[in-house]
């Protein structure tokens, strides 16, 4: 059953931005200040959006809430744009009786386009007046693109002091690669948390899950995930047992949503699990993993069922890691294909063709360089990944 923190409100309401017949904007509100972290793109061309959260959350991380459209990016909009943002919180905060510094914004949609002021105007007051009459699921509906299906996960962590609860939703089918993963992601928890900690814990959290994913290689001017807390409830992080159950927690409600998120990827069918081991380095293992898992040629592979090995060794090679090739070792699931550089004898195809079947695939490579290691999840390509993306201006 779907557990909602205490103390929050939701707002959906369609302002016409740019889809017709849906919910395109949503707030989502604490009763009380909240503390406020955030993580966000390392793309050059940083949206409005973008700018104006981190500059909010630079000088206070007192907050209320995210005010979020889809549609529309209000990406590369120059000056131009980042007064349109703030213009919306203005309007939106105004009938909150808050400030509009106590909002952080959150686009989504086509790179490019001004936002049509005067559809703010009509949608502001609207959404105001709709608050607390959504829920979390039409809140996760409603700042969907391309995504097939609306991503939420919760828990909720006991402690002595009282129990907190975490809600996470997202959204993310395309334009996903790691290094801070295409997406808008939202998470709210009633647990009284030091600001300091929260943000180094959100961003631990996330790296350990979104910034694991991969679906196209493609990284946006929007990555926004923003985690509020407000204290509502009885639980208070303020030990090392409370504050590393209550990140645990967090690390769950990511890292399930990193999945969802592959399981989506825009025409999907295959979630590949990807782990290097043994790697000189870290950055060694990352640095093959991501070859691996952009690999076109690797993923319409996943795709057509193929258990072509060949490709996922040569995208090794390539990747930039340093290795001994005459160490590297293959696993699909439990069966080794491909052994300290040459490949195992056997009809592999026949013995691979189940694993290839599923929807979801593991993959390990062990390298016997190092204690480095890295893990990725990565979807396969399908007709539909194209079809849509081909047509997603029109």
């Amino acid at each position: 059953m779907l557990s909602i923190p205490k103390g929050f409100k939701f707002s959906c309401v369609n302002s016409g931005l740019r889809y017709k017949n849906r919910h395109d904007l949503t707030l989502i509100l604490s009763d009380t200040p909240t503390v406020g972290a955030g993580v966000f793109t390392k793309n050059k061309f940083q949206a409005a959006p973008v700018t104006v959260c981190k500059e909010t959350l630079k000088n206070s991380t007192s907050v209320r809430g995210a005010l979020i459209n889809a549609g529309q990016a209000n990406a590369c909009t120059g000056e131009e744009g980042i007064t349109d943002c703030r213009k919306t919180l203005e309007l939106v905060a105004k009938g909150l009786n808050i400030k509009p510094s106590e909002l952080l914004p959150a686009s989504t949609g086509v790179i490019g386009p001004r936002f049509d002021m005067d559809k703010w105007e009509l949608a502001a007051p609207r959404l105001v007046e709709s608050v607390g009459e959504a829920d979390p699921v039409q809140a996760a509906k409603a700042i969907m693109t391309t995504d097939k299906f609306p991503k939420l996960a919760w828990e909720s962590v006991e402690a002595d002091n009282g129990t907190a609860k975490i809600l996470g939703m997202c959204k993310g089918a395309g334009m996903i690669c790691p290094d801070m993963a295409t997406l808008l992601g939202f998470i709210i928890c009633d647990a009284e948390v030091d600001p300091v900690w929260w943000q180094e814990a959100v961003k631990r959290c996330i790296d350990k899950s979104f910034n694991c994913i991969t679906v196209d290689g493609d990284t946006s001017t929007n990555d926004t995930v923003l985690a509020f807390a407000n204290g509502a409830s009885d639980f208070k992080a303020d030990t090392t047992e409370t504050r590393e159950a209550l990140e645990a927690a967090l690390l769950d409600v990511c890292q399930s949503l990193s999945y969802m998120i592959i399981q989506d990827a825009e025409g999907g069918t295959k979630v590949m699990s990807l782990n290097v081991l043994g790697a000189a380095s870290d950055n060694d293992a990352n640095l093959m993993a991501r070859a691996i898992g952009n690999s076109p040629l690797v993923k319409t592979a996943l795709f057509g069922e193929d258990p072509n090995w060949g490709r996922i060794v040569a995208a090794a090679g390539r990747s930039g890691a340093e290795f001994n090739p005459d160490n590297l070792t293959l696993h699909f699931g439990k069966i080794t294909v491909f052994e300290k550089g040459k490949p195992v004898e056997g009809d592999m195809d026949a013995l691979l063709e189940p694993i290839m079947r599923k929807q979801d695939i593991e993959v390990i490579i062990t390298l016997g360089d190092g204690d480095g290691k890295a893990s990725l999840l990565a979807s396969d390509f399908s007709k539909e990944y194209i079809a849509i993306n081909a047509d997603y201006r029109s």
